[in-house]
């Protein structure tokens, strides 16, 4: 445990200066809408605060934080000897060699530079009804069966854009290699991550065909966000035990060519700022 049962209050003015600045609300748009922070120092949480509703057993959605849960589970299955990142992603459609798509590695995907032109996850939303993101995530009940079906835009890392298809194909990979049903890929993420890392109000959603929305679609309690937020601040090791192999949280943190602005790594934003 990180925390007792109640809401950690700072009696450091500085932090509880951050904590009211990040909480005031903007006069104009965009609203913050801030609905929780935790701050955790020496694998303990020193400080935290709530929006009204909120408490510290809330699952909030991690919209696309899921997306670096989704890296975690692939690292795991790395760890084991299951995956191979860097070989040709294990899609069926994908088999034959003469087909472009059969060069995307599941680092590709990870890095959002696979090529596949499935629209763009940056902006769209469900009101953007024409752009492909948008439609596998709000309309498709087999999302990464929506997916593996695009074309490339470009050959795999020869470019880049961020869109969920790429993590929602990840994603029914780590169910395949979880027994390639809803339990077993439930149970797997279950008993190899959160409840390794003591995460207790986890849900991670799923599409109608047992494949876990990746990209978007989990909910934890802020603690449990800080919690996953330690397992990367520590290389990969929890309760001094390994989960994620030697080297992978630099792998994810390593910034993909073009990815822009902000800078992408592997399933994680880097604030390093790309090209």
């Amino acid at each position: 445990e990180i925390a007792g049962p109640a809401p950690v209050e700072t009696t450091d003015a500085t932090i509880r200066a951050a904590l009211d600045a990040a909480f005031a609300e903007t006069a104009g748009e965009p609203q913050r809408g801030t609905k929780a922070i935790v701050v955790v120092h020496g694998g303990r949480v020193i400080a935290e605060r709530y929006a009204p509703g909120y408490g510290v057993d809330t699952p909030v959605i991690g919209w696309s934080a899921t997306k670096s849960v989704t890296n975690a589970l692939l690292g795991i299955l790395v760890r084991q000897g299951r995956l191979d990142m860097n070989a040709p992603a294990p899609i069926a459609t994908w088999a034959d060699p003469k087909d472009p798509r059969h060069a995307i590695a599941p680092d590709n995907l990870l890095r959002m530079n696979s090529g596949l032109d499935i629209g763009q996850s940056l902006t769209s939303s469900a009101r953007d009804a024409f752009d492909p993101s948008a439609q596998m995530v709000f309309e498709e009940r087999d999302m990464a069966g929506y997916a593996e079906r695009f074309p490339l835009a470009f050959a795999p890392g020869t470019g880049w854009n961020y869109t969920n298809g790429n993590t929602l194909l990840l994603s029914r990979i780590v169910r395949d290699a979880a027994g390639g049903t809803a339990q077993g890929v439930l149970d797997f993420a279950h008993r190899e991550l959160f409840d390794k890392l003591g995460m207790k109000h986890v849900t991670l959603e799923l599409d109608a065909t047992g494949t876990p929305i990746g990209s978007s679609h989990m909910l934890a309690s802020p603690r449990d966000w800080a919690k996953f937020g330690l397992l990367y601040l520590n290389d990969g090791v929890a309760g001094g035990e390994r989960l994620l192999p030697e080297g992978w949280v630099d792998y994810s943190a390593r910034l993909t060519p073009l990815s822009g602005r902000y800078g992408y790594g592997a399933g994680f934003w880097t604030n390093r700022g790309g090209s």
